[in-house]
């Protein structure tokens, strides 16, 4: 019964001293915590511009005599030991608060890209935390693997490519540089629709029109200052079409007479003018010969000084380039000038006077004053007659 007695004693004092182990052992783990170097907050994930500065920050609390070390967590690469750098001038290592371990990068380049390793060199295992850097870089156009100036016959399919490098991945945008609309067309369709625009690294152009030729600007943005462009001209070669707006012309003796095609050709015209397909005219003091040319398009005109009775006769506009030949004709006539009674010009025009067509009228509106005269008098016959 004793011994029951003792036993029970023991087991009642454990349980009063329990308490008192247990905060004992408390406050050592406490102070175990306190003493063991801790990271006070994330480094987290920052995005730079290529060529500037990177900076990551490292916070530590209770460093006591450890080490604070950063590595590129990829291939595990040391940068820095404490205060001492280890790899390359473009790295540093500086302390901005006493807690707070910056590691820095300058000039920032492309293969910067990626996540680093801030270490703590705690016993048995060392602590650590990451944090990632984006370098965003401008765009920059691949010439190798971009059109250069294209040239295509008139209803051929043609695609203009356009590649560009940077981070994050251009966006290339299509433009005329001459800031016109457009003309595109869908596979298949016979008619064009207008954009100011086009995204894609290709512009497919569909049997393509010589409406369509010109200067394209390939532009790559990223939102990263500057944007960059390149220029391609697309030319589109298709033989001379000549356009004559007057094919019959007639002036008075003694005047100027002006004589205009318009030619639409490409490659670039030889171009001239013939006198009854037969006499080709020279500039000089007689005729003067002029060209305006605006892209595919050039208005020929001829002036023909003091215009006498020996220029009348059939003219001709000729277009010649690598692809072919063309012609427009042009009649030049002599314009009559009579004095009138009524102080008025008669002017002759495909062999009837302006006089002539006016006695006709006259002689037409008086035959019909005369029939209906005759109609009248007929009705009232009639009535005389019925009465």
């Amino acid at each position: 019964m004793e011994m029951y007695k003792k036993l029970f004693w023991a087991v009642l004092q454990g349980f009063v001293l329990l308490p008192t182990i247990a905060t004992r052992d408390s406050h050592v783990t406490n102070r175990k915590l306190v003493d063991v170097p801790q990271f006070e907050r994330p480094i987290g994930n920052h995005t730079f511009h290529i060529g500037r500065e990177a900076v990551l920050g490292c916070s530590v609390i209770n460093l006591g005599k450890h080490k604070v070390g950063w590595l590129r967590a990829e291939d595990q690469t040391v940068l820095s030991l404490h205060e001492r750098v280890v790899l390359g001038p473009r790295y540093s290592v500086s302390l901005d608060t006493p807690s707070t371990w910056q590691l820095r990068i300058r000039p920032l380049k492309a293969e910067d890209r990626g996540c680093y390793m801030c270490q703590i060199n705690t016993q048995p295992s060392m602590k650590w935390q990451i944090g990632c850097i984006d370098v965003y870089v401008p765009p920059d156009i691949i010439n190798e693997e971009t059109s250069a100036d294209v040239s295509a016959h008139e209803m051929d399919n043609i695609t203009l490519i356009c590649k560009a490098t940077g981070h994050p991945p251009p966006k290339i945008t299509w433009k005329r540089e001459d800031h016109e609309l457009m003309l595109l067309k869908k596979v298949g369709a016979r008619d064009f629709y207008k954009v100011e625009s086009y995204v894609g690294s290709s512009l497919p152009l569909w049997r393509v029109d010589r409406r369509q030729m010109g200067a394209f600007l390939c532009i790559a943005s990223n939102d990263v200052p500057p944007a960059v462009s390149k220029r391609i001209t697309l030319n589109v070669n298709f033989p001379p079409t000549v356009i004559v707006p007057n094919q019959l012309l007639g002036a008075p003796l003694g005047t100027d007479v002006v004589l205009e095609c318009t030619v639409e050709a490409y490659p670039n015209t030889i171009n001239y003018w013939l006198k009854n397909r037969g006499e080709m005219l020279l500039d000089g003091p007689k005729y003067i010969i002029y060209e305006e040319r605006s892209s595919y398009k050039v208005v020929m005109k001829l002036t023909i000084c003091q215009f006498v009775k020996s220029d009348i006769g059939t003219y001709n506009c000729v277009s010649t380039n690598s692809l072919g030949k063309g012609e427009g004709t042009l009649r030049l006539y002599e314009i009559k000038l009579y004095p009138s009674l009524q102080s008025a010009a008669e002017v002759n025009v495909g062999g009837l006077t302006e006089g002539a067509v006016k006695q006709k009228t006259a002689h037409s509106d008086s035959n019909k004053n005369n029939a209906r005269t005759i109609t009248v008098l007929f009705i009232i016959n009639v009535i005389f007659v019925l009465n």
